[in-house]
């Protein structure tokens, strides 16, 4: 079975595999937020209600997801 020098070092390893797979996902992450966050309807959403509006709307739903994390 061939592999690539990518997926696997001398050790049998798949550090670097794992870690390009990691920031590919952040990456994808941050270009899916900064499309979400540039169309203009979203813009006027969030101009509306503020940083700190979004942070309180959020608190209830930590609360509740942290309790029932602790059941």
């Amino acid at each position: 079975m061939a592999t690539t020098a990518l997926a696997r070092d001398t050790n049998g390893s798949t550090n670097d595999r794992d870690t390009l797979f990691m920031l590919s996902g952040i990456a994808l992450m941050v270009f899916g937020a900064g499309l979400i966050l540039s169309n203009p309807v979203v813009q006027k959403y969030m101009g509306r209600m503020g940083v700190g509006g979004l942070a309180l709307g959020a608190l209830p739903d930590l609360e509740r997801y942290l309790r029932l994390r602790d059941m």
